[in-house]
């Protein structure tokens, strides 16, 4: 148990963060690592020998998956009496926060596949080998995908560019 302690704790901020990238929400994205962490400690038994961080992540992964079809099947749930208008969208106050929330749905609207990659190298630092692992597909897989991923996120991202000034005459005009 206290093995199990020393190489799990550690990586909980990696596995929130990657959970938050994932379901864009923070409570979903919290429930999601408590399952995960769940299932890791249920299951320890069942873990073969090696990097525990990429079996979590594999984890992690697999029950997003099957939250986003589960809920494609069945619609989101939004409990109306424990919403506030705040939780469904807050206006940015600056440029900046524009930009990064314009990038995070660039990056959201990347198909699964390449974001799952882009995210678990780019963000969480795996190497090519642990994403394979976690994704359950060949290291070239990882590549290929992940150069499409990033080369279709910059230029989602230089269309940013050429229609911030835009982006921001049209936020002046609402004012």
């Amino acid at each position: 148990m206290k093995d199990m302690l020393l190489q799990v704790e550690p990586l909980i901020p990696a596995l929130r963060r990657y959970a938050r990238a994932l379901v864009r929400n923070r409570a979903n994205a919290d429930d999601l690592v408590q399952d995960c962490l769940e299932r890791a400690v249920s299951r320890w038994y069942q873990r073969r020998e090696g990097d525990v961080r990429a079996w979590l992540f594999t984890i992690l992964h697999n029950l997003a998956i099957t939250q986003f079809r589960q809920s494609a099947t069945r619609g989101g749930h939004v409990p109306i009496d424990e919403t506030n208008e705040n939780e469904f969208g807050e206006a940015a106050t600056q440029e900046r926060k524009l930009l990064c929330q314009d990038v995070l749905n660039k990056l959201a609207r990347l198909p699964e596949d390449q974001r799952a990659v882009l995210l678990l190298v780019a963000i969480e630092d795996l190497s090519y080998a642990d994403a394979a692992k976690v994704l359950d597909i060949p290291v070239g897989t990882v590549m290929s995908r992940l150069s499409r991923a990033r080369e279709r996120l910059q230029q989602e991202i230089e269309g940013i560019a050429d229609n911030m000034s835009t982006n921001v005459v049209s936020l002046r005009r609402g004012e």
